[in-house]
């Protein structure tokens, strides 16, 4: 039987493999929609990271070893937003895009300094009541044009900004 629990690297071996290939990771924009489907706002995670920088950031966690993508999104919004958030994972799983993110700045827009990491990004409506857990401090929500600016996009490090434009993009806000 294979260990599919949080953990399932130890920290040496995750390093390990973080150094020889890529890592698949899901990352989620949560949003909240009006009666039409409009995206009328993007919930923002806020963190403190390792070197004790605050910024804003989207749902986003690993794949585990022999899990479902649908599973590990669902994993993920859970863990970052709370058990009641009634996430709705789209019934189709194909990403709105996929992030490519690179221990070297500059290949694409997106970065982290730890790793060659391959991430499918999906757009996911919550309606219920969204608590962060973990390591997150709180749950912002913006309206669409509040997201896109300069302010909010210059907190979300590693190419984060970009991925909520292409995000709010794909579902017709104006970018």
């Amino acid at each position: 039987m294979t260990e599919t629990t949080p953990g399932w690297l130890s920290t040496d071996d995750l390093e390990q493999a973080r150094a020889r290939m890529p890592i698949l990771y899901v990352e989620a924009v949560p949003v909240r929609v009006d009666d039409s489907g409009e995206v009328t706002s993007i919930g923002l995670l806020l963190r403190i990271g390792p070197d004790g920088t605050v910024s804003r950031t989207l749902v986003s966690g690993r794949v585990l070893h022999h899990e479902r993508v649908r599973d590990a999104l669902l994993r993920h919004l859970e863990k970052d937003l709370g058990p009641v958030a009634l996430p709705r994972v789209p019934t189709a799983l194909q990403p709105f895009t996929v992030a490519e993110y690179f221990p070297t700045q500059g290949v694409t827009p997106y970065h982290d300094p730890r790793q060659h990491a391959v991430s499918l990004a999906y757009i996911v409506p919550v309606s219920g009541d969204c608590r962060p857990r973990q390591d997150a401090l709180d749950l912002v929500w913006f309206s669409p044009q509040e997201a896109l600016s300069p302010a909010v996009q210059s907190e979300m490090p590693g190419g984060h900004g970009v991925l909520l434009k292409q995000a709010l993009a794909h579902v017709g806000c104006v970018v």
